[in-house]
């Protein structure tokens, strides 16, 4: 059975740095595309990047290009997100998801189009 644990969430000062990674355990990893969403209270889940495993092509949302980088490791199935220049407005939970699709399902179809997903790891940015 396909499973996503997150980790490496937390506090952090604003301009600060975190490393999220994602642990996918059941998954041919050549054959599906891993995702990360995050959800801040009220508002709905969004996509921020993703990964296509077979080639490690990716994707960003604007609002985190040049401050977000996604990778991604076939021998310890593992999907990071490395996170710099931090913002309050990042603040949200951070969710792993998987698709079989490739990554351009994050930016036509969103969320629906993930099957598998983690629990989520918390990130605040505050002062």
């Amino acid at each position: 059975q396909a499973h996503l644990v997150e980790s490496g969430g937390g506090l952090v000062q604003p301009g600060g740095s975190l490393r999220l990674s994602c642990a996918a355990s059941g998954f041919s990893l050549g054959y599906y595309a891993f995702g990360w969403f995050r959800q801040a209270p009220g508002k709905e889940r969004e996509g921020v990047s993703c990964i296509n495993s077979n080639d490690h092509s990716t994707y960003y949302v604007d609002s985190v290009k040049d401050r977000f980088t996604i990778s991604g490791d076939n021998a310890t199935n593992t999907i990071y997100l490395q996170m710099d220049n931090l913002k309050p407005e990042d603040t949200a939970n951070y969710f792993c998801g998987a698709t079989a699709l490739r990554c351009w399902a994050l930016a036509n179809e969103g969320p629906r189009a993930f099957s598998t997903w983690g629990q989520g790891t918390q990130v605040t940015v505050s002062s």
